[in-house]
């Protein structure tokens, strides 16, 4: 059990949400959910989660709500229906990848309904969030610590605080960062595995020049395990990864840096979507190496 327990709401259940709202009432907390579609919510209440159809009332009367919805304009529609239910002094923790300039304005709405906001987006992806192993990435005031740190504990194994203005975006500044990282690493592995099948390579090969030195990495061998069995059940879609790589390219752009890799990933990731590949895990970057059929 929980130190403290807490009334949790969380608005966004999908890949990642549904598995931080397992593990909040599983540490004890009383949790209520929402999610735009309500039947990808249903599941939840096997785990005594309260399920709502409205976000307002999934919100009302809780210590903290998290978001983990897909953008910033989701974010911001939904939390100008719901901020007003929530009490001031609550805490939002904003865990959707929104990038750092949503920041401000997501943190306005939080100002002008007194709660305390956190910029708190996570590393991982559905099996992390399953299991409790995310990291967590805050920026926010000190005062929201004591009610997100059992939020935090339930979700992750580690947070990473980054400072006390969560309007600032540093948190989510952070993310993109890393993020770059890693979607450049998928896409790697999308077209590695696309070029051993064009020259006729046994991928085997590959792994078996690279492997113990500083070229071999886990994630590689993660998605190329994926590519290979045909298995793109998602764990991080193509959609999600799209997206992500469009803040990246653009809040590159906006503050003078040219992301070449990043834009290029954008536009595989695209024309994976655009071959019906979107839903599927992030993996399937790899058919954007080949014509639509």
């Amino acid at each position: 059990m929980p130190s403290q327990k807490l009334s949790v709401a969380v608005l966004g259940t999908g890949i990642m949400g549904a598995g931080m709202t397992r593990n909040l009432a599983a540490a004890g907390h009383e949790v209520r959910a929402w999610n735009r579609t309500i039947a990808r919510a249903q599941p939840l209440a096997e785990a005594g989660v309260h399920v709502t159809a409205d976000p307002a009332e999934a919100v009302r009367g809780a210590d903290v709500v998290l978001t983990m919805l897909l953008d910033g304009p989701a974010v911001l529609d939904v939390m100008r229906t719901a901020a007003p239910a929530l009490e001031q002094g609550a805490v939002w923790v904003q865990s959707s990848t929104v990038g750092p300039d949503a920041q401000s304005e997501l943190a306005a709405v939080a100002a002008a309904n007194g709660l305390l906001f956190l910029d708190a987006p996570v590393l991982g992806t559905k099996a992390p969030a399953e299991s409790g192993d995310l990291t967590v990435l805050a920026a926010g005031p000190a005062a929201a610590k004591a009610l997100a740190g059992p939020v935090f504990e339930a979700i992750g194994r580690k947070v990473i605080w980054v400072g006390d203005d969560g309007a600032g975006g540093a948190a989510s500044a952070l993310k993109l960062v890393i993020n770059s990282w890693v979607l450049a690493i998928t896409n790697a592995a999308g077209e590695v595995m696309a070029l051993s099948e064009a020259l006729g390579v046994d991928p085997d090969r590959f792994f078996e020049a690279i492997e113990g030195g500083p070229m071999d990495t886990p994630y590689l061998r993660l998605k190329a395990a994926a590519i290979r069995s045909g298995d793109y059940t998602p764990s991080f879609t193509v959609e999600g990864a799209l997206k992500d790589l469009r803040l990246i390219a653009d809040a590159g752009e906006r503050n003078g840096v040219r992301l070449d890799l990043a834009a290029a990933g954008a536009e595989r990731f695209r024309r994976a979507a655009e071959q019906g590949h979107g839903a599927d895990d992030m993996a399937a970057n790899y058919f954007a190496s080949f014509p639509q059929e």
